[in-house]
């Protein structure tokens, strides 16, 4: 497999085949297994091989297959399923921390990764410093001698601001911190976050791997020790773990994952360079556009822009309500990453939690719109969005 590009991976990456020599990928929809003898139960729970199973909390064949196929694809040398991308970020972070720990943390995060480090990781007397993950001064200043993990979203949500992961990783592993990286909005198409000095990367599935709107699910890869020595334990008695079914739905999604990011990209790209420049907008935001204040980071880390944009429209909430509204293809929703182009306002729905002052901070402004683009007809959605943002 080491040998294979990434899309031949997303095909025959982990395969397991039963004594029946299926095709598709098997569904074990089990929730144990069993023993031909006490002795070797005994010896199972001792130390399971690389093909034995125990429980479906610890692990399973469709499950394992999902894991080793998403390693192969980001070149982790192991990885973990979730139950969902929160579980694996959760996961991640309390099995590394313990009381007394300093984590640093990009201010600019989804809400729920927010609520985690601002609210429960503090619970535990874990100490969070949050720092504008845009200016590498900032990090430097946070960083101590004493800091145990650094995270941050490669690229932040709904803001679509980028990180320069390298410098920050360099930063990091300077104090022997670990770096944790969310690579959701890079996906794994584009991603380069191992490559960048990220020690884990974690990615809610539920998003462009599924791909259309079905399963929770997320994961966590990384260094083989830390996976099965660090998190596999947290994972095995929390419960945080994915489904079988849930698994397999997830290997289908691989299967054209490569195809469809590249479909999006390249419709992202295009709609935004058709709404820039428009007098009812106060901005474009996507990474391949020169407006973007990190332009030249976005070109030297990312093949391609990527699937999603945020447009921010004069007026604030109210104009950005009547564009919403005033939309026939898209639709409104907080998922992103589907074949369904989606619009999110994220001010009132997935970063409401946020204080006025905070959202301000974050540059999430109240008439921002999250654009994820799915795969219809790329001249459908640009005119949709441009007879949608006329009502304004």
């Amino acid at each position: 497999m080491t040998d294979w590009n990434k899309r031949t991976n997303l095909v025959h990456g982990g395969i397991r085949r039963s004594q029946y020599g299926e095709v598709a990928e098997a569904i074990y929809l089990t929730q144990g297994f069993v023993y031909e003898t006490a002795e070797a139960a005994e010896e199972r729970f001792i130390e399971a091989g690389d093909d034995e199973f125990i429980y479906a909390r610890y692990g399973n064949p469709t499950v394992r297959m999902f894991e080793e196929r998403f390693a192969a694809l980001e070149g982790a040398e192991d990885a973990f399923a979730t139950a969902s991308g929160m579980a694996a970020v959760n996961a991640t972070l309390m099995s590394m921390l313990k009381a007394g720990d300093h984590v640093v943390s990009a201010r600019a995060l989804f809400g729920s990764c927010l609520y985690i480090v601002e609210e429960v990781l503090p619970r535990f007397g874990v100490e969070v410093t949050l720092v504008d993950g845009t200016d590498l001064e900032e990090w430097e200043q946070a960083i101590r001698s004493d800091t145990s993990v650094v995270f941050l979203e490669s690229i932040s949500n709904p803001t679509l601001e980028l990180i320069d992961i390298a410098s920050v990783s360099r930063l990091a592993h300077a104090v022997d911190a670990k770096v944790v990286v969310d690579n959701v909005f890079a996906t794994p198409i584009y991603s380069r976050a191992f490559e960048l000095g990220a020690d884990v990367v974690v990615y809610s599935t539920t998003k462009h791997v599924d791909g259309q709107g079905r399963c929770l699910g997320g994961i966590v890869l990384g260094q083989r020790e830390f996976i099965r020595k660090t998190l596999e334990p947290y994972l095995k008695h929390t419960g945080g773990a994915m489904s079988p079914f849930n698994a397999w739905v997830m290997l289908k999604g691989l299967e054209t994952l490569d195809l469809r990011v590249r479909a999006m990209s390249a419709s992202a790209s295009r709609i935004a360079c058709a709404l820039e420049g428009d007098e009812r907008l106060s901005a474009v935001i996507y990474p391949h556009l020169p407006s973007h204040p990190q332009y030249n980071l976005a070109r030297e880390v990312l093949e391609e822009g990527g699937t999603m944009l945020s447009i921010v429209a004069k007026g604030g909430k109210p104009a950005a309500f009547k564009a919403l509204n005033a939309l026939k293809v898209f639709t409104i929703s907080n998922n992103l990453g589907d074949a369904k182009s989606i619009v999110t306002h994220p001010a009132t729905t997935t970063h409401q939690r946020l204080s006025e002052a905070l959202r301000e901070e974050l540059g999430i402004d109240p008439g921002l719109i999250r654009i994820s683009v799915g795969l219809e007809d790329t001249d459908d959605l640009i005119g949709d969005l441009k007879s949608a943002i006329s009502a304004i």
